[in-house]
């Protein structure tokens, strides 16, 4: 259980890295782009693709950043419908379904990911393949159904926020 705890914690700043330089590759593409077209009166070719790239990635990595700190989103209303001795129970279930969805999703983000390598989608503007932008969709969801499926069997190491009361 303690190793749980530990793993689902390096995956938190393991996904902390990626938001981060995601976050710090848009911040300093747009500021490029913006002092080049001040200065040479003309903006970088493609800065604001890879800005809108990076935005995705650190969208996309954010949603573990979210769960781990328990400050995703979460439907309260029927939280004291069923009696409080069945929270352990619920909160397993809860998890449970949350790491499905997420390993069905990052199947169908794999799915798409390698078909976007078959096609050798492109973009237009960079010119470079599509799918290893892509690779962060089936990544990020599978962090996520790791991370739940691990709260699942260890609730003890959920967040406090996402607790039910």
């Amino acid at each position: 259980m303690n190793r749980a705890g530990r793993f689902t914690g390096y995956l938190y700043r393991f996904e902390k890295a990626v938001a981060l330089l995601a976050f710090a590759v848009m911040t300093l593409v747009i500021i490029a782009d913006v002092i080049s077209r001040k200065i040479l009166g003309q903006g970088i070719a493609g800065a604001p693709r890879i800005a809108v790239y990076a935005m995705i990635i650190a969208a996309l990595i954010s949603f573990g950043l979210a769960s781990h700190k328990g400050r995703h989103l979460r439907p309260r209303f029927a939280d004291n419908w069923l009696p409080s001795g069945w929270n352990g129970m619920i909160i397993r279930l809860q998890e449970g379904l949350m790491a499905a969805f997420c390993l069905i999703f990052a199947v169908a983000a794999m799915i798409v990911v390698y078909d976007t390598f078959l096609l050798q989608e492109t973009s237009r503007m960079l010119r470079i393949a599509i799918w290893p932008m892509q690779t962060v969709m089936p990544l990020a969801f599978l962090i996520g159904a790791i991370r739940h499926f691990l709260y699942a069997l260890y609730p003890d190491i959920r967040p406090d926020e996402g607790a039910l009361p």
